[in-house]
């Protein structure tokens, strides 16, 4: 999944910057409906990424039922930590 896909997909824009608060609200709850939703492993964690990034992802213990994905989520809040720091 691109993030533009996801972008467009859940906001109709890949500008963000754009959008009205409300609209960013309503392209939130789509995303956690169909992260709900979704079964595909892969699928749900570059949703929970998207999520993450927007400051709406659900806690790994929610989130995710296998350890693997829960510690790939892990690693990808510390990549975002560290980027957010340069």
């Amino acid at each position: 999944m691109e993030l533009d896909d996801q972008l467009n997909r859940y906001f109709g824009t890949s500008d963000l910057a754009s959008l009205a608060p409300r609209a960013i609200e309503a392209g939130i709850e789509r995303i956690l409906v169909e992260f709900g939703l979704e079964k595909d492993r892969n699928r749900r964690f570059a949703m929970w990424i998207l999520l993450h990034i927007l400051g709406a992802a659900p806690d790994l213990d929610v989130a995710f039922s296998e350890p693997e994905d829960r510690e790939a989520a892990r690693n990808a809040m510390d990549l975002f930590d560290k980027a957010n720091r340069l």
